[in-house]
C-alpha cells in the first residue's frame, strides 16, 4: 500500500521560505505524477503544483508561479515544494498527492494517494 508522509511545515514570517518534503513508501516512485495541494481554513482544497516522477512537466497554479518550485529526488522517492516569498494568504495545510499516469491533472478527486498534511503558517 502506497503511503505518503509530508514534513517541513511550520511558522514563518511573510517574505520567508519553507521547504516541504513528501516521501513515498510501499510502492515504486516511477510511473506517478506527484502534486501538492493546500487547504486554508474555511476553504476548499486547491491545487498548488505538480510534477512527473522523473522531474519533468512541472505545472503551477497561477498564484504560486515565480515563488514556489516543485522538484523530485528519485533516489529518495521524494517530492519537494520550495516555497519562497511566502505571504499570509499561503497559510494552509499542505498535502502531497500521487496518481498513476502522466496526464496533467489538477483535480483532487483524480489523485489516488494522499499524505496526512503539514501545516504552514505565515505571519504578517
Amino acid at each position: 500500500q502506497v503511503q505518503l508522509v509530508e514534513s517541513g511545515g511550520g511558522l514563518v514570517q511573510a517574505g520567508g521560505s519553507l521547504r516541504l518534503s513528501c516521501a513515498l513508501s510501499g510502492g515504486t516512485f516511477s510511473g506517478y505524477a506527484m502534486a501538492w495541494f493546500r487547504q486554508a481554513p474555511g476553504k476548499e482544497r486547491e491545487f498548488v503544483a505538480r510534477i512527473i516522477w522523473y522531474g519533468d512537466s512541472r505545472y503551477y497554479a497561477n498564484f504560486v508561479k515565480g515563488r514556489f518550485i516543485i522538484s523530485t529526488d528519485n533516489a529518495k522517492n521524494s517530492v519537494y515544494l520550495q516555497m519562497n516569498n511566502l505571504k499570509p494568504e499561503d497559510t494552509a495545510v499542505y498535502y502531497c498527492a500521487a496518481r498513476s499516469g502522466y496526464g496533467l491533472v489538477t483535480t483532487e478527486s483524480l489523485y489516488d494517494y494522499w499524505g496526512q498534511g503539514t501545516q504552514v503558517t505565515v505571519s504578517s
